[in-house]
């Protein structure tokens, strides 16, 4: 397996983006991230376009994509992780490289979302997995999953509704320096606790938003980015994992199996201690699709122990300064959710960090050159767990 890294990334504006068609969304991602590569449309070789479709209306979303781009890859392909879509187009584009097949290959994510009624929106989330069964005779829907979780950790380690607007909090902040997030305006927990609730303890503060956009990651051998004199951040670890549709069947409410097994995965391809890996790593872009899967994923990656991931955030030590910088791009929860492409904007952003080139308030101290980013699909359906690294290190 050879060794990857990312030769330009980008996404775009997100939130309601009426003014663009997906073809549009996709390009002005792309053109960021080609320019900054500085190569040409027409060495990419294969190309990997995630998108979870549904509201989109469109069943060939890497034909239109590509042909948009104006490329001509020998190959394209759609993946579908659900929200872990993006990351999961990222390790597909990876292995081609990793195993040869070809030295260039483009990651793209795209979704078009506000166009729907919310109440759409819902249900066609709801039909992931088990969702729509329990959806029609329980009622459940996606904030009502995370509220199961949300409930069960208040109750096993006496967290309060207020402890979970903290990340709210947080995630506003930084959203608020980010030129590109959907939401930049700042929050207090006060107005956190007095936003509506939309499944108890989730309020309207607590839940990412219906998002349009779209980013792109641009993949390369370590032989085409010697010979053409790259600047590149390699990827240094991947890891990935399922759990069981049916949440019946899961045993533990106050975390995500599939994203610890994702995470020591990764930790040991990427030579990280996966004892201290907040020690190790310069910040990390976590799903905080709700505030509670934020203090969750603390756990799963390892930055606290269990039960001790609202420690972290009352602290303030995943702000810049703090034990490890989390979602300084204002996350899924301020920056947006757009799902066929958040997993690339994670990546996006981690890029720009670890290279230095994010400007202001959000740009993170860069000590150890590591960066971790943690996508979850559904509601741990699926997880991906990437390191990024400005060392080549270990191949993944």
């Amino acid at each position: 397996m050879r060794k990857v890294g990312i030769i330009g990334a980008s996404y775009t504006k997100f939130g309601e983006r009426f003014d663009a068609s997906m073809q549009e969304l996709a390009w002005e991602a792309f053109k960021d991230a080609i320019n900054e590569a500085n190569i040409e449309p027409a060495q990419i070789e294969y190309s990997v376009v995630s998108n979870m479709g549904g509201w989109s209306s469109e069943s060939l979303p890497a034909v239109i994509v590509s042909e948009a781009l104006g490329i001509n890859p020998r190959g394209s392909v759609r993946v579908e992780a659900a929200c872990a879509s993006g990351s999961s187009a990222v390790k597909l584009a990876h292995d081609v490289v990793a195993s040869g097949q070809a030295e260039v290959v483009l990651a793209i994510g795209v979704e078009k979302m506000r166009e729907s009624p919310s109440r759409t929106v819902v249900e066609y989330i709801g039909r992931a997995g088990n969702f729509m069964w329990e959806f029609e005779n329980f009622g459940l829907t996606f904030p009502g999953y995370y509220a199961l979780y949300a409930t069960a950790y208040m109750s096993k380690f006496g967290a309060k509704e207020e402890d979970l607007c903290e990340v709210a909090v947080k995630n506003h902040y930084y959203a608020s320096f980010n030129e590109k997030a959907q939401y930049r305006n700042k929050i207090s927990v006060e107005k956190c606790m007095y936003s509506p609730y939309v499944a108890w303890p989730l309020k309207l503060y607590d839940c990412s938003p219906i998002t349009d956009g779209a980013s792109a990651v641009i993949l390369a051998s370590e032989d085409f980015i010697k010979s053409h004199g790259q600047e590149a951040v390699w990827i240094s670890g991947t890891g990935y994992a399922t759990g069981t549709a049916n949440l019946s069947k899961r045993d533990d409410f106050t975390g995500l199996d599939a994203a610890r097994k994702a995470a020591q995965q990764a930790y040991v391809k990427a030579s990280i201690d996966p004892e201290r890996p907040a020690s190790q790593l310069d910040l990390a872009e976590v799903h905080d699709c709700f505030t509670i899967a934020e203090i969750m994923a603390y756990e799963d990656l390892g930055f606290a122990k269990k039960g001790e991931g609202i420690k972290l955030i009352k602290e303030k030590q995943t702000y810049k300064g703090g034990v490890i910088p989390v979602n300084l791009d204002g996350g899924l929860k301020a920056k947006g959710h757009p799902i066929g492409a958040t997993g690339e904007s994670m990546i996006a952003e981690l890029y720009h960090q670890l290279l230095g080139k994010v400007k202001g308030e959000r740009q993170a101290e860069i000590r150890n050159g590591k960066a971790l980013a943690h996508n979850v699909g559904g509601t741990g359906h699926y997880a991906y767990v990437t390191i990024l690294s400005l060392d080549k290190g270990e191949r993944s």
